[in-house]
């Protein structure tokens, strides 16, 4: 007996797209995350009136996540207007 063909070829799991989007994601997150807890000193920081004394990484931490977030909302944008255009 012989398997029939299905007609799809069994892609590796680095060659998805998928993937291959995540491990660069992926390494700098750990990157900036161990940049970003190894700066445990306190800072002042201005929030354009207040003065705030703060830990850096948790000054970092908040840009990292505002950044994060600016980009997904970026992505999620972008797919809505290229499926808009063409539907």
């Amino acid at each position: 007996m012989t398997q029939a063909n299905t007609g799809k070829a069994h892609k590796s799991f680095l060659s998805r797209p998928t993937v291959r989007r995540l491990i660069p994601f992926t390494l700098i997150t750990a990157i900036a995350l161990i940049f970003i807890f190894e700066n445990r000193s306190s800072v002042e920081i201005r929030l354009l009136i207040p003065m705030v004394t703060m830990p850096l990484w948790g000054a970092l931490l908040i840009a990292w996540a505002l950044g994060i977030l600016a980009c997904a909302f970026t992505v999620h944008r972008r797919s809505n207007r290229h499926a808009r255009q063409q539907g």
